[in-house]
C-alpha cells in the first residue's frame, strides 16, 4: 500500500482528493495538513511514501516547506491551479518530483503518485509549453544564444519525453532504440547540460530553450 500525506489549506480539495484515492486498491491518504507546519508534524508521525503538497498556503507554503525541509521529505508532488509557474520552478529546483492539477482525474492522480514513488519524475507538457513561450518572448539579453543547440535532435526528443514523465523503458518504446541506448542519451544530456539528475535536466533544458 502506498501511503500519502495530503497538504492543502482547502478542506474541500483535501476531501475530494482523499475520496478519489479511496477508490484505488493501492493508495491511501494516511494524514492531512493545512499548511507546511502541520505537514512536517504529519510526515514525521506517519512516515509516508509520498507527499501531495499545495504550492500556495497561508502561514507556511509548499515552497517554504521544501526550502526548509526538502532533504527530509519523501517524493513530493506539487498541487497547483496552473497559475504558479515561477513557484513551480522554485519547487522543482528545491527537489519536488513534479506537479499535478487540483482537478486531476483519478487515473492520472494515481498514476502520478505511483510514478514518483517508483523514482520517476512527473512533468506535464503544459509546463514545457508555457516555459517555451516565456523563453521565446524574453528580451534577447535574457537568453543564452547558442545554448539551445547544445543537444542533438534525438537528445532533444529524449529530454522532451523525460519532461513528460516517461522512464527510460517507455522512451525506448516510443523512439525505437534499446533501453541501453536511451540510458546513453540521458547520460549525454546530463553531461552537456551540466546537471546530475533528470529533474535538473528538465529545468535546465527549459531555461536554455532546448525543449
Amino acid at each position: 500500500m502506498i501511503r500519502v500525506v495530503l497538504v492543502d489549506d482547502q478542506m474541500l480539495v483535501r476531501s475530494g482528493i482523499r475520496g478519489l484515492l479511496d477508490l484505488t486498491p493501492d493508495i491511501r491518504v494516511v494524514a492531512e495538513a493545512a499548511d507546511g507546519v502541520e505537514a512536517m508534524q504529519a510526515i514525521e508521525q506517519s512516515r509516508p511514501d509520498a507527499v501531495l503538497l499545495d504550492v500556495r498556503m497561508p502561514t507556511s507554503s509548499g515552497v517554504d516547506l521544501l526550502r526548509r525541509h526538502g532533504a527530509l521529505l519523501p517524493p513530493t508532488i506539487m498541487l497547483t491551479t496552473f497559475d504558479d509557474d515561477e513557484a513551480l520552478f522554485d519547487c522543482m529546483r528545491l527537489g519536488a518530483r513534479g506537479f499535478l492539477l487540483k482537478d486531476i482525474s483519478l487515473e492520472r492522480l494515481a498514476d502520478g503518485i505511483r510514478r514518483v514513488v517508483a523514482g520517476q519524475t512527473l512533468f506535464r507538457p503544459g509546463l514545457t509549453e508555457r516555459a517555451r513561450s516565456s523563453y521565446e518572448h524574453a528580451a534577447p539579453a535574457d537568453r543564452a544564444p547558442g545554448l539551445q543547440e547544445l543537444l542533438t535532435a534525438r537528445e532533444t526528443e529524449v529530454l522532451a519525453l523525460i519532461a513528460g514523465g516517461f522512464n527510460n523503458a517507455e522512451i525506448a518504446l516510443a523512439l525505437g532504440p534499446s533501453e541501453g541506448t536511451i540510458k546513453n542519451h540521458v547520460s549525454s544530456i546530463l553531461s552537456k547540460l551540466g546537471v546530475r539528475d533528470r529533474v535538473k535536466a528538465v529545468l535546465r533544458g527549459l531555461e536554455l530553450g532546448c525543449i
